[in-house]
């Protein structure tokens, strides 16, 4: 006959083997999340494009931007298709812009929406492949950036 205090420890004994001590919270290295403030007129300009139709990436790029060293991404465009693609940077007092390459490496003629901090571009794509996105900024310090894109 198995004592009570055996059948307690036969109970437990999976439960306490598996615990593992608390870890504490760790917040991501500050150069991997781009600040809030950009975060948030992204989404502002994002979510007055899905207004209009257009369905939010669910992915937002993030780094960091010195002048004279673009950023490029690359992105997978359908023939047909409306894209947005949209960048905030920290205001400073350098220019930002954002250029489209097509699949033959050429720049694609876009419409273009620019602001303090602020830069979008939006295309229809004329063939399916790749494409290229390509961020930079003239003038002033190393910056923070957050970039998304919209389709339709």
């Amino acid at each position: 006959m198995k004592t009570p205090t055996f059948i307690g420890l036969t109970i437990l004994w999976p439960c306490l083997s598996f615990a593992q001590p608390p870890t504490p919270d760790i917040p991501p290295p500050a150069a991997l999340l781009a600040p809030a403030a950009l975060r948030v007129r992204l989404a502002d300009l994002g979510t007055a494009l899905s207004n209009e139709g257009f369905k939010m990436r669910d992915r937002v790029w993030s780094g960091r931007i010195e002048s004279g060293k673009p950023q490029r991404l690359v992105v997978n465009l359908f023939r047909g298709n409306d894209y947005w693609f949209c960048a905030a940077v920290e205001p400073s007092e350098g220019k930002t812009k954002l250029t489209l390459f097509g699949p033959d490496g050429r720049a694609v003629e876009v419409v273009e929406h620019q602001e303090p901090g602020l830069a979008a571009v939006g295309v229809t794509a004329a063939t399916t492949g790749q494409y290229f996105v390509q961020l930079e900024a003239t003038g002033g310090p190393a910056s923070d950036f957050c970039l998304l894109y919209l389709y339709k």
